[in-house]
């Protein structure tokens, strides 16, 4: 296998973990210095800007209450070169609202020694706003 297929499976895996609700199982693919960076300005949207995984993983918590019954990532597209690897993914679940959350993202995974160390997250961030914050 080449490093870019290699990298491409931890991706895979992750996403993999995440849509079967084993957050430990995804989050032991992240480094412990890695960082996690979400688009949009954080004075308007506060799940923007870029965390450390201890306030990531915080974070996640926050979203999970949201989507209590989880979430499912459909991947419809993977590009890598190198340690990075570009995704298209689109989200489905319901919030504890009753709300249907279908979001669309791009995502980059930076991946050194087997581990993801930096993502950046590219999102319809109204549509997370609207759902996952209730409005804020």
């Amino acid at each position: 296998m080449s490093v870019e297929s290699d990298n491409k499976q931890i991706v895979r895996d992750y996403y993999r973990h995440v849509s079967a609700g084993e957050r430990d199982a995804a989050n032991a693919l992240l480094a412990d210095d890695a960082t996690w960076w979400i688009a949009g300005k954080p004075e308007q949207f506060a799940l923007a800007g870029e965390r450390t995984m201890t306030e990531h993983r915080r974070l996640l918590g926050t979203i999970a209450s949201a989507l209590p019954h989880g979430v499912q990532v459909e991947v419809n597209a993977m590009t890598a070169e190198g340690d990075r690897v570009a995704v298209e993914t689109e989200t489905h679940g319901i919030s504890a609202a009753g709300t249907v959350y279908n979001n669309q993202f791009h995502m980059l995974f930076v991946i050194r020694d087997g581990k993801i160390i930096h993502v950046k997250e590219y999102l319809d961030t109204l549509h997370a706003k609207d759902v996952l914050l209730d409005g804020e």
